[in-house]
């Protein structure tokens, strides 16, 4: 079982800490995960809130991600503060390769800091048009201001639009609400890698089993192929044409290459897992394919039942590997 934590260092950067079994349950692996446990596997998943209140304004800022092929990014804010929005996109572009990413700003203002003004044209206008349509219907009332007020435009509040002001409220409310974020990806990135490297222990386990086996594979190839000979020829077959027969079958029947590929490319997971790497997802999958390939050329040469069963449960520990790392970066 594979044990982690998150920890906030001084400097705000979030470290993830794994327990000493991560290299004693890997350590026959050329490609085992350095002995500082430190990686970087994040999930796609993520969820950061924060939220920050003064006398004038009130801040909610939402992060959320799911997976995807490539970085979608969605940022909502005030119409008011769209010129933020460039600021807020290169903080996340810096910081996240992949996923689906929803960044919500709401601003509630409790002293609003605003201008209210008088349009003078539209207010005459608006009393010319008013006075005539009073004279039309021969209603004998006064254009009063409750109806002006009414006509669009006459009143105008300009926003106080000092976009520095807003941002250095909303940059920390931001920073900390990326910070819960960073840390459930990790968190979450901990867990798909713990489950990962449980498959791929199972992975490893049916290898051995295989290669226990490789060896009586060939010898049932040599039995069969001497009682077929026997039954077809009797007493009089040639024992240098059984012996070519047999080595022409052991090259297309024998699975040590196999075998030699596969705990190869468990040594490039490992090692690749634990590399660090942009779009570790993407060259883990392509590993996957490889192993994949492997194992279905061995279950279409085998014989034995141990074998098979070894097979089924590479190919399971495949599927969830390749489950996961859909979802990590």
């Amino acid at each position: 079982m594979l044990n982690c934590m998150i920890t906030l260092s001084k400097d705000g950067a979030y470290d993830k800490i794994y327990s000493d079994k991560i290299t004693s349950s890997y350590s026959n692996y050329p490609g085992k995960f350095p002995k500082n446990g430190h990686r970087r596997m994040r999930s796609m998943t993520g969820y950061g809130y924060s939220e920050f209140q003064n006398e004038k304004m009130s801040i909610a800022l939402e992060i959320k991600s799911y997976n995807s092929r490539f970085l979608e990014l969605y940022v909502y804010v005030p119409s008011f503060l769209s010129s933020l929005e460039p600021l807020l996109r290169g903080y996340i572009n810096e910081r996240i390769e992949r996923g689906k990413v929803e960044l919500s700003v709401r601003i509630k203002e409790l002293e609003e800091d605003a201008v209210i003004s008088i349009d003078k044209n539209i207010a005459m206008a608006g009393y010319s048009a008013l006075a005539q349509l009073a004279e039309l219907t021969a209603i004998d009332e006064p254009v009063t201001i409750s109806d002006l007020l009414k006509v669009d435009g006459v009143i105008k509040k300009v926003r106080n639009k000092d976009t520095d002001y807003f941002w250095e409220a909303i940059k920390p409310v931001f920073e900390k609400a990326y910070g819960q974020f960073d840390a459930s990806t990790r968190e979450e990135g901990c867990r798909c890698e713990a489950d990962i490297l449980k498959q791929v222990e199972i992975i490893s386990s049916s290898t051995k089993i295989i290669e226990n086996y490789a060896a009586g594979i060939e010898e049932d190839i040599k039995k069969n192929l001497r009682e077929r000979f026997q039954q077809m020829l009797g007493s009089g077959a040639d024992e240098s044409r059984i012996y070519a027969e047999t080595a022409v079958m052991l090259m297309k029947l024998s699975i040590n290459e196999e075998i030699v590929r596969m705990k190869h490319h468990v040594e490039s997971f490992l090692k690749e897992a634990g590399s660090g790497n942009p779009q570790i997802g993407k060259k883990l999958d392509f590993i996957c394919q490889e192993i994949n390939r492997e194992i279905n050329t061995i279950g279409s040469k085998n014989s034995k039942v141990e074998v098979s069963q070894a097979v089924v449960d590479t190919k399971d520990a495949l599927e969830k590997i390749r489950e996961q790392i859909r979802n990590v970066v």
